[in-house]
C-alpha cells in the first residue's frame, strides 16, 4: 500500500459558517453484517461537532434576510445541547448575543461549550422535562423582546435539510441503490428535510425512524395539544426519562408533525438505552467512528433493519454529533481514568519502571 496523499487544495473559507455541511458518508467495514452494506454521514464532521449547526445556520440566516432578527438583538433557545452549541458558534461569528434555556439533567459538557463560545446558559430543573425549559425561552422573549428561535416550530429547520442534507445524500448515492435511510428524531428537522427529497426523488428508499424505547411518543399514537403559534402547551404522557440526549423531547415537535401527516417513515423501530451506548462504544472502538449515544441509538436501529435486509442493500445511517459532549454521561462511566491492571502490566514491563 502506498503512502496516502492529500491533493494540495486547502479550502480556504471567508468563515467557520461556510463549511457547515458537505459532511462524509463513510462504509462501515468491522461491525455490520456481512450481506449488506452499512454507511453513516457523519455529521460530527460540522464545525460545532453535530447536525444541528445546519439548523442553526438557517434560523439565523433566514430571520436576518426576512427582519425577524434585528442587528445586535439577542437570540434565546431552548436546547438539549446541540442545537445549542451550533447557535452559540453562529452568534459568536456574526456578533449576537445568545441566551440558551436547558434542563440541568443534560451533561455538563454542553453546558460549559456554550459559555465557552459567549452564550448564557439559563439551567431549568430536570423535573420540568423539556416543557420547562422550552417555555422558560419563550418567557424571556416576551420578556425582553429576544429573538425566539424557535427550532422545534420553524420551517427554516427542515427547509435547510432539504436544501443541504438531502442534496448530499442524493450526490453520495447518485447511480446507486439507497434501500434504507436511517434516521432518530429530536426537533424532526432531519427527517422531515430530507423526507420531502427522498419521497420525490427515490421513492425506493424506505425511511426507518428511530424513538427511545421507554419514551415511544410517535409509538403511543397520541397527539401533543399546541398553541396558535404550533408550540407544544403539555408534556407528552407516553414520555419518561431517556438517556439518549438530543432525541425525543417530552412534546411531539411541530417541525416532525409534517413526518408524521405525510408518511415520510415506513417504519418506526424502539431502541433501548443500553443498545444505544453499546453501539456507540462498538463504533469507536472497532470503526475508529466518535459519536455520542444519539448516533448509537440510530446505529442500533440501523441493526435491526439488516438483519432482515436483502442481499446487497445499501443502508444509510445518520450519526448526528460527536462523543466528547458525552463525557460526564452513561456512555464514559466504566472509562476508568487511572490505569488498569492491562495497562500497569505494560508499563511494568520495561526497565525505567524500576526509576
Amino acid at each position: 500500500m502506498s503512502i496516502r496523499t492529500t491533493n494540495g487544495h486547502s479550502h480556504r473559507f471567508d468563515s467557520v459558517l461556510d463549511t457547515i455541511g458537505n459532511t462524509p458518508t463513510i462504509r462501515i467495514n468491522r461491525i455490520a453484517p456481512a450481506h449488506v452494506n452499512v454507511f453513516v454521514k457523519t455529521e460530527s464532521a460540522n464545525p460545532g461537532g453535530s447536525v444541528k449547526d445546519r439548523l442553526a445556520l438557517n434560523i439565523i440566516e433566514a430571520a436576518e434576510r426576512d427582519g425577524r432578527l434585528r442587528p445586535g438583538q439577542t437570540v434565546v433557545e431552548a436546547t438539549s445541547g446541540n442545537t445549542g452549541i451550533g447557535l452559540a458558534m453562529i452568534c459568536a461569528a456574526k456578533g449576537y448575543p445568545l441566551v440558551i434555556t436547558m434542563a440541568d439533567s443534560f451533561s455538563i459538557e454542553r453546558r460549559r461549550l456554550m459559555r465557552f463560545f459567549g452564550a448564557k446558559v439559563v439551567l431549568t430543573p430536570k423535573a420540568l422535562k423539556g416543557m420547562g425549559m422550552y417555555n422558560k425561552a419563550k418567557e424571556l422573549a416576551e420578556a425582553n423582546g429576544w429573538f425566539l428561535a424557535s427550532q422545534f416550530e420553524t420551517t427554516d429547520n427542515a427547509d435547510i435539510h432539504e436544501h443541504t442534507t438531502a442534496r448530499e445524500i442524493l450526490a453520495d448515492f447518485q447511480g446507486q441503490r439507497l434501500d434504507y435511510w436511517v434516521t432518530g428524531y429530536g426537533t424532526g428537522g432531519t427527517v422531515s428535510g430530507v423526507g420531502r427529497v427522498l419521497k420525490q426523488t427515490r421513492p425506493e428508499t424506505k425511511i426507518i425512524l428511530a424513538e427511545p424505547g421507554n419514551a415511544g411518543l410517535i409509538a403511543s399514537g397520541q397527539t401533543t395539544p399546541r398553541n396558535d403559534q404550533n408550540q407544544a402547551t403539555e408534556s407528552h404522557p407516553a414520555f419518561q426519562p431517556h438517556p439518549i440526549q438530543g432525541w425525543t423531547p417530552d412534546f411531539i415537535p411541530y417541525v416532525l408533525q409534517e413526518t408524521l401527516d405525510h408518511g415520510y417513515h415506513d417504519a418506526l423501530l424502539p431502541v433501548p438505552g443500553p443498545d444505544s451506548i453499546a453501539w456507540s462504544k462498538r463504533l469507536a472502538a472497532e470503526e475508529g467512528i466518535f459519536t455520542g449515544i444519539s448516533a448509537g441509538a440510530t446505529f442500533a436501529a440501523a441493526m435491526q433493519i439488516a438483519e432482515t435486509a436483502p442481499e446487497g442493500a445499501n443502508i444509510l445511517v445518520m450519526l448526528p454529533d460527536t462523543g466528547e459532549r458525552y463525557l460526564s454521561t452513561p456512555l464514559f462511566e466504566d472509562i476508568p481514568e487511572d490505569m488498569d491492571d492491562d495497562e500497569m502490566a505494560i508499563s511494568l514491563s520495561t526497565p525505567s519502571a524500576q526509576l
